[in-house]
């Protein structure tokens, strides 16, 4: 088989699942690069001898996308264009000895607790030196900042832990130095991510330490937006919410994902709160931060669901009226508890189901926006798009929530990653549309 020549130590990492994966790619891409090897990230054309798939393993439709991402690259190996060929992640983590079976082309599976190991595979040193440093992949003004790894929750659906282990914090004072080094470089906006934020602080201290972590990063000079995302609703430390609504630059917007709205599932799923519960911590929270944008997500059509708990699921959400939400069909994942339950919620009805609670929040989301319309924001803006500057503000995080557009006009200035007021002048059900004032 004839081998172009292609050049040494050039790699292409292809990251693919949430904002966790991205996250290890851009520590995988330091390391790679304080090794003085070339490296891309989800380069289109790109003449890389080696290749790095970073798999997510989350749900079907997921471990599709990976399976498919490898296959191709498996392909380009065959056909002479690949030298190497790695994957990482979490389909590896889970799924490593069928793939090995399976796709044998690939030259090494790793889990995902074994970058050193991947390195030395690479003829490469795992540099402890540059622990909290990475090559950022996001626009440089804003990153997602991984305060822990792992998560101890017993959801009954969730094959997470399976992939990602126990839970295990980082140091406040490691997380202050990347957030330092991060503003150093044109970061603005700190996106906080774990499997579970609201524990942190257990495993490294004794005690949950969210609302310490929030004080210590707030006063990092060039930090303007802190965002939390994947809050747990059960013990959630009420303490981090006095922080938030005191702190000018904590965003006022919490993902708090929630699953369900009926009491017969949330104790099927092990979610260690029931709906009344969760119902006093949703009034809380918008009482000590008002204005506060809630996201959440919730599953449909996990095994057991009746038509009576979706229609509590549903009257919860219109009840509630979420200022941002999401919905999965649920996914019956090998190995967790909910598995051993039987998968009796037909596809379409899960669809239905899912579909009936958009269709529901589209119109919430319409009256919110429309409520919004005469008012003047802060926006970020993160990219220029179809004739308009596109941001957003401290109650959207990218990628998943409302964006804001700004028409493109002759006297219509906008610097990408810069802040500027917008004065909203009409809505629709999950965009914003202004002008500069």
């Amino acid at each position: 088989m004839k081998v172009r020549n292609q050049t040494t130590n050039k790699v292409n990492v292809i990251t693919l699942g949430c904002s966790k994966n991205i996250v290890d790619s851009e520590v995988l891409m330091g390391q790679l690069q304080a090794n003085d090897f070339d490296v891309t990230h989800e380069a289109e054309k790109s003449d890389a001898n080696i290749v790095i798939i970073n798999t997510c393993g989350f749900i079907d439709n997921a471990k599709q996308e990976s399976i498919d991402t490898i296959l191709r690259y498996a392909d380009e190996k065959e056909a002479g264009r690949l030298d190497k060929l790695y994957v990482t992640g979490c389909l590896s983590q889970r799924y490593k000895d069928e793939l090995e079976v399976e796709i044998p082309q690939v030259d090494a599976y790793f889990g995902t607790l074994e970058l050193p190991q991947m390195l030395k595979v690479l003829n490469a040193d795992y540099k402890h030196e540059l622990i909290g440093e990475r090559l950022i992949t996001t626009p440089k003004h804003y990153a997602y900042f991984k305060i822990a790894e792992g998560c101890n929750r017993p959801c009954s659906f969730c094959a997470i832990p399976l992939m990602r282990g126990k839970h295990v914090d980082r140091k406040i004072e490691d997380l202050v130095k990347e957030a330092k080094r991060l503003a150093s470089m044109g970061t603005k906006e700190l996106i906080l991510i774990a499997q579970d934020l609201t524990y942190y602080g257990l495993e490294a201290y004794g005690e949950r330490k969210l609302a310490d972590l929030l004080r210590n990063l707030s006063d990092v000079n060039g930090i303007d937006w802190i965002r939390l995302q994947y809050a747990y609703p059960s013990q959630f430390p009420l303490d981090a919410l006095d922080v938030m609504a005191e702190r000018e630059n904590i965003c006022k917007y919490l993902d708090m994902p929630l699953q369900h709205g009926s009491d017969a599932m949330l104790k099927s799923m092990r979610r260690g709160i029931t709906k009344r519960r969760t119902i006093e911590l949703v009034d809380t929270i918008r009482q000590r931060v008002p204005g506060i944008a809630l996201r959440t997500t919730l599953i449909a059509g996990h095994p057991g669901e009746t038509e009576k708990d979706f229609q509590e699921m549903y009257d919860f959400v219109e009840e509630t009226r979420f200022e941002r939400l999401g919905i999965f069909t649920y996914s019956h994942e090998e190995n967790t508890h909910s598995h051993t339950l039987v998968d009796d919620v037909p596809a379409e009805l899960k669809q239905e189901r899912a579909d009936a609670i958009m269709e529901l929040q589209q119109g919430i989301s319409m009256e919110l926006n429309e409520a919004r319309v005469g008012q003047t924001y802060k926006v970020l803006f993160d990219r220029k798009e179809s004739g308009h500057f596109v941001g957003r503000t401290e109650f959207d995080s990218p990628e998943v929530d409302n964006e804001v557009l700004v028409a493109v006009e002759k006297d219509t200035f906008v610097r990408l990653g810069d802040f500027a007021n917008v004065k909203i002048d009409s809505a629709s059900d999950f965009d914003l549309y202004g002008h500069l004032v």
